[in-house]
């Protein structure tokens, strides 16, 4: 019985290595899209926002957001981003009404848009490439799908769609994120991400697989005693 435990155990560690190791790399990826509201009850104009998650006094200078036609994959609106990531780790844009105002309360940055309801996607790009992106909706194989992985529902108007972290990317938009009935700009959930070494990472790794191998001596002994 004890060998049983200890063999548990070792396995044990070496998946909470893995673990580790894969909820570390999707945390690599920041700036990510954290919260999108595109369809608010009633009008959109001055309601609806995008939320960026990343490093606290980032810059976010030179990157753009897009949105991308499901139906014809034709690009916009585009908003040219500016400011850096607040304390919290977030960076809230919100559309602008034209006398200048927004009812998203602490927005970062105001500017004129206002994303489709789906199948359409929305990109957050540098002048090298893709960043971050997410697809909503049900696409037909004929139509432009330019997020990650399988796309999220089309919500209903006046929910949002936000990751369940944060901050953990894994690149598959379905998986990432879920429908917030009730939006909420500038507050967002954050996993508790560890930051190991890569050389602590191999090692605790190999410890855990060779905790799974058989001890060959103890074999050779097993064996003996049951001649």
């Amino acid at each position: 019985m004890m060998r049983r435990w200890n063999y548990l155990g070792r396995v044990s560690l070496a998946s909470r290595t893995l673990l580790v190791f894969v909820l570390a790399q999707a945390a690599q990826s920041m700036p990510v899209l954290s919260e999108v509201y595109y369809d608010a009850t009633g009008s959109d104009d001055g309601q609806v926002f995008v939320e960026i998650a990343g490093t606290p006094g980032a810059s976010l200078g030179g990157l753009v957001l897009e949105g991308v036609n499901g139906s014809n994959g034709a690009i916009g609106p585009s908003i040219v981003l500016s400011g850096m990531i607040g304390e919290g780790g977030l960076f809230v844009v919100a559309d602008r009404r034209s006398d200048g105002t927004s009812s998203v309360v602490g927005a970062d940055l105001l500017a004129n848009f206002d994303f489709q309801n789906g199948p359409d996607s929305v990109v957050l790009r540098n002048d090298t490439g893709v960043l971050d992106a997410i697809g909503y909706g049900v696409f037909s194989p004929s139509e432009f799908f330019a997020g990650e992985g399988a796309p999220t529902p089309d919500v209903s108007p006046g929910s949002s769609l936000a990751r369940r972290f944060a901050n953990v990317d894994t690149g598959d938009n379905a998986a990432d994120f879920l429908v917030l009935n009730s939006p909420t700009p500038g507050t967002a959930p954050f996993a508790i991400i560890p930051e190991p070494s890569s050389a602590l990472l191999m090692a605790l790794g190999l410890t855990g697989l060779a905790g799974i191998r058989r001890d060959p001596r103890r074999a050779a002994v097993h064996g003996a005693n049951s001649l």
